[in-house]
């Protein structure tokens, strides 16, 4: 685990909280058949796991700050409107693996400081699969880590032996669509793609150069808000296809300083393609 004397009381804060939701977790995945499960959309679960580890972390994260606000999955958006910093957690991403006894999930915490009216910056993150256990954690201007490893996102630069990873957009057309235009495109040009289903991990892989990068359209800002200041910490790069600020807009292309800019093309490609279609009547699958 991270070295407390590395870590801001905050951050310190933030692990204590994890880990104790994590114990709690890893309790619940040991008995996940029994688990009762109710639906929300199509492919997006809320279980009884879900809600008392976001329980855990807001209690504990409350009563350490009280005067930071809450952005969350489950709990929505809680606390003083004019807050100046804010706590965006995700108890458990990758619900649907865990669901299903896969050990690939996390739980996720950023830390929010308002900067503007509108405008604020991630000032560190924690990502925790306790599974795994395994601890990704960043705070600005101070590096990124793993456990106590020090994080650098990978060296390579060219598309044919990268591995990118990705998720894939749930009952919405256009980004489906998108999607689909974009992986048609992509494929010839890298090693691999894979879909794994949790995406602060995707972030956090790629901060560690496991992978060379990563895309999604349509996710929520607690999936990518620790997320995003632990790969910026192990020198990557995140933006929106088009460029601009990712958090928390929700369409994501990230990866190392070399290959981020390849990938943002092809995923520009992909959605131009799908703009092109619809403005000629035709569909892009």
């Amino acid at each position: 685990m991270a070295q407390s004397a590395r870590l801001s009381p905050a951050l310190n804060v933030v692990v204590a909280a994890v880990q104790k939701a994590g114990k709690r977790l890893l309790r619940d995945f040991g008995e996940v058949e029994q688990l009762q499960v109710s639906v929300k959309g199509p492919g997006d679960f809320v279980s009884q796991a879900d809600l008392r580890a976001e329980e855990t972390l807001r209690n504990d994260l409350g009563r350490a700050r009280p005067n930071f606000a809450f952005l969350g999955e489950e709990g929505g958006i809680t606390g003083a409107e004019d807050w100046e910093w804010r706590w965006v957690i995700d108890p458990l991403d990758g619900t649907t693996n865990f669901l299903h006894g896969i050990p690939h999930w996390c739980i996720s915490v950023g830390i929010e400081k308002r900067t503007g009216e509108n405008t604020s910056e991630i000032m560190a993150g924690v990502i925790y699969n306790p599974a795994a256990d395994e601890l990704f954690w960043a705070e600005k201007g101070m590096g990124s880590f793993l456990n106590d490893r020090r994080l650098r996102v990978s060296g390579r630069r060219e598309m044919l032996p990268a591995v990118f990873a990705t998720g894939i957009p749930f009952a919405m057309t256009q980004r489906k669509a998108e999607f689909s235009a974009t992986l048609a495109r992509l494929m010839p040009q890298v090693a691999g793609v894979r879909r794994m289903g949790a995406a602060a991990l995707d972030l956090a892989w790629t901060a560690a150069g496991r992978y060379d990068g990563y895309w999604e359209l349509g996710i929520k800002p607690w999936d990518m808000a620790a997320g995003l200041i632990i790969l910026k910490e192990a020198g990557g790069y995140a933006t929106t296809p088009d460029g601009g600020d990712p958090y928390p807009s929700g369409d994501i292309v990230a990866g190392n300083p070399h290959l981020q800019p390849k990938l943002r093309d092809v995923v520009q490609e992909g959605i131009a393609m799908v703009a092109r279609a619809r403005a000629e009547g035709r569909h892009e699958s």
